[in-house]
Parts: structure tokens; C-alpha cells; sequence
């Protein structure tokens, strides 16, 4: 069973360990089977990309990863 995480979609959260400490962004997606969290605007990777129709040069595009749940604390607004 996954554990429970008072982190969710679309809370304001800061980055309190890692590359990107310091920032604050929005939580796009949490991933309680990992104990991850995806921040917008943080943690930024270079992936290739293949040509396609929605891309058809393809290239390389900045995609968020996920971050351990322990590196972000939640922002009181």
C-alpha cells in the first residue's frame, strides 16, 4: 500500500534540498508508489526527441523530473 502524503496537485510547495533549493513552484503530479513529486519549473532534464508530427524537427526539450517527497516543503499561503 502507498503511503499518505499531505503534499498534492496544485499545492505551493519549496524546494529545501537539491540543485533547485530554494526555488517555489506548483506540484503537477505526486507519485505515492515512489514517495515523488513533479514541480513545476524545477528540476529540469534535456531529453531527446525523436521527429514527429507534433515536433517534426524533434531535438531536445527541457521536461520536468520527479523529486523525492522529503526535498519539498509545503507553502503556507
Amino acid at each position: 500500500m502507498a503511503a499518505k502524503f499531505k503534499i498534492k496537485k496544485g499545492d505551493n510547495v519549496k524546494i529545501i534540498a537539491g540543485d533547485d533549493k530554494g526555488k517555489t513552484g506548483v506540484v503537477k503530479s505526486v507519485l505515492p508508489k515512489k514517495g515523488q513529486v513533479v514541480v513545476e519549473g524545477c528540476k529540469l532534464a534535456k531529453k531527446a526527441t525523436k521527429p514527429s508530427e507534433k515536433n517534426p524537427n524533434g531535438g531536445f526539450i527541457s521536461k520536468e523530473m520527479p523529486m523525492d517527497i522529503s526535498n519539498v516543503a509545503k507553502v503556507e499561503e
